[in-house]
């Protein structure tokens, strides 16, 4: 059959590259601005390659989110209640209309405030980190605890359940998982923020739980619906940031020529902007981000069926030229704005505001502060997440 021709996604790495997409999309992307792939399930969907087309599709409205619809493009067997994961799979107007419930706190002037906030975080950690043994793992003393300790705070979640949350979080984003264990860190996860919700009905406090448990009491929203909300924010809220804080002092760490721009220099604008080239370069969303079409749509002299499903590989489309002259190149003072990072469109990640924030903190404080950070074993030998929806390490040995 013809469908068993096609490659087959998500592709491999490098073994040697690990910061680079697989050699796979490479190839798919200097053929075709879209292209069939085969997923686990023999489905066929689109593979969208380049820059322009998924910008262009990512605003289209007749492509959808909603991962009810048939031909939508599952990564893996879908887990009871994926739908219910926030707003996430859902279209407008049911998607503006939660979204718009969570939104005031991701604003950039109400995150700016938090900045402060996040300082002291990082700089205790950093505290701790050389207050305490040599080598050690920066990922769990460091990476993990900075973006878990801003959203528990944004949240309304205790901190001291950081392992309960963490620990289905990695469930609920890896591809090795067994599904039925998925589906119980779900299960989990979901009804610890029922409990949270139900606990702020007597004992509100200012955070955004409280805020959901207003819009539960004035019946825009179940009690179901504002823990999937919860389940979202939590799990994005920590794991992508995390990822990032690792993965890009990792490759940071392999190009001192670039890092001492971080180390050395002051200006904010500089820092803003390698925290862009960063998210272009690493791209940490491993598998892709999924719709389905709703109508025909002609694009890039292909049509794409209504109910065909698509896949938006933001990794290599940061690594496009025609967007990104000498994209295999990490280079901090490069204007990456334009990336595709954080999705594009009505989707487009809600807490980017919170997540650059939080890089330009640590990205300017870690590297200041332990000028002589370096890697405690060998590249080979560094853990990277090839089985996650969500790209970097599992840990990072470090020393200084």
């Amino acid at each position: 059959m013809v469908h068993d021709t096609l490659a087959a996604f998500p592709m491999s790495r490098a073994a040697r590259c690990p910061f680079d997409p697989p050699p796979g999309l490479h190839d798919l992307r200097d053929q075709a601005r879209l292209t069939r792939v085969r997923l686990w399930d023999g489905s066929t969907p689109w593979l969208v390659t380049r820059h322009a087309e998924q910008r262009a599709l990512l605003a289209d409205p007749r492509v959808s989110s909603d991962a009810t619809r048939p031909g939508y493009p599952f990564p893996g067997p879908a887990r009871p209640g994926a739908d219910k994961i926030g707003f996430i799979l859902m279209d407008d107007p049911e998607h503006a209309r939660l979204r718009r419930m969570v939104t005031a706190p991701f604003a950039i002037r109400r995150v700016e405030a938090l900045r402060p906030a996040v300082q002291k975080i990082v700089d205790d950690l950093i505290d701790d980190l050389l207050a305490g043994p040599k080598p050690v793992d920066l990922v769990e003393a460091f990476a993990l605890p900075v973006p878990s300790l801003v959203i528990c705070r944004l949240l309304g979640v205790p901190y001291a359940d950081h392992d309960l949350f963490q620990s289905h979080s990695r469930n609920l984003i890896s591809r090795s998982v067994p599904v039925e264990e998925r589906n119980a860190s779900f299960r989990a996860l979901h009804d610890y923020l029922s409990r949270l919700l139900e606990q702020k009905v007597t004992r509100p406090g200012d955070d955004l739980l409280s805020q959901l448990v207003a819009r539960v009491e004035a019946g825009e929203l179940t009690l179901a619906d504002a823990a999937g909300i919860g389940v979202l924010l939590l799990i994005a809220g920590h794991e992508t940031t995390a990822n990032m804080i690792a993965l890009g002092t990792l490759v940071l760490l392999e190009q001192p020529d670039q890092l001492a721009l971080l180390r050395d220099g002051e200006d904010p604008k500089l820092v803003a902007g390698a925290v862009e080239e960063l998210l272009r370069f690493l791209n940490i969303t491993h598998t892709g981000l999924r719709r389905v079409a709703l109508a025909d749509i002609e694009i890039a002299g292909v049509i794409v069926r209504a109910g065909e499903g698509l896949i938006f590989a933001n990794d290599i489309a940061n690594r496009d030229p025609d967007a990104f002259p000498e994209p295999a190149a990490l280079d901090l003072t490069r204007d990456a704005r334009r990336h595709v990072a954080f999705g594009f469109g009505v989707h487009q990640c809600l807490g980017q505001p919170l997540a650059r924030m939080e890089l330009q903190v640590v990205y300017s404080t870690l590297y200041r502060r332990i000028p002589t950070l370096r890697r405690a074993t060998g590249l080979d030998d560094i853990p990277f997440k090839n089985d996650g929806q969500v790209y970097g390490v599992y840990e990072l040995p470090v020393s200084w």
